[in-house]
């Protein structure tokens, strides 16, 4: 009964309540990457959401699209910007999201969207992360978040999905707003984001 209706019920309250509460912080990080990126503010790109099917996620876009003389695009962290850098540090970069909750894509908590490139890439357990919605933040995210190896990541994933529950729930929120506040695991040991996963 929760996972299948109280969780989608409480997802769109809160999703609307967010973002009408940061409505202001939303418009001026519009303005400052608009300068920042040349007029791209937005990050859309295709994600598999609940049972592999196919999205488009929302974010603000913290990179620039600079690439080098053969057309490669650069490093993570020569694209990524003064303002993209406060903005991830902050987690404003994953407000936009909460579009993607309203429209029933994901959930506020559950296992993070990954790449669509992954889907061939995990085994039967790993496989399992996508039995829920994809969410804004989940146990991983409190866990670790990018400091997490890909193993631990999809261990917490599918941890989650076997122990999905209200109170669970409210703990990774509390959890996540720590976490926010105190910036951590923003970046994993060797990149400014993730490593790509290259599969078992």
């Amino acid at each position: 009964m929760y996972k299948s209706v109280i969780k989608p019920l409480i997802d769109k309250f809160i999703a609307s309540i967010v973002l009408i509460l940061t409505s202001p912080l939303l418009l001026v990080s519009i303005c400052l990457l608009w300068f920042a990126n040349k007029g791209n503010v937005w990050f859309l790109q295709e994600r598999p959401g609940k049972n592999g099917r196919i999205f488009r996620v929302l974010k603000f876009k913290t990179m620039t699209d600079e690439c080098d003389a053969l057309g490669n695009l650069l490093p993570d962290e020569k694209r990524l910007t003064a303002v993209g850098k406060f903005i991830r540090k902050t987690s404003l970069d994953e407000l936009p999201q909460m579009i993607n909750v309203l429209k029933g894509d994901m959930s506020i908590v559950g296992p993070r969207p990954l790449l669509v490139e992954y889907l061939p890439l995990y085994n039967h357990e790993q496989r399992r992360r996508h039995e829920v919605h994809p969410g804004i933040t989940g146990w991983a995210q409190v866990n670790g978040r990018n400091a997490l190896n890909w193993q631990e990541r999809f261990a917490c994933d599918v941890w989650y999905v076997d122990h999905i529950s209200f109170a669970l729930d409210v703990k990774i929120l509390f959890l996540t707003v720590v976490k926010v506040f105190k910036a951590e695991g923003i970046s994993s040991n060797t990149s400014v984001t993730m490593e790509k996963f290259r599969g078992n």
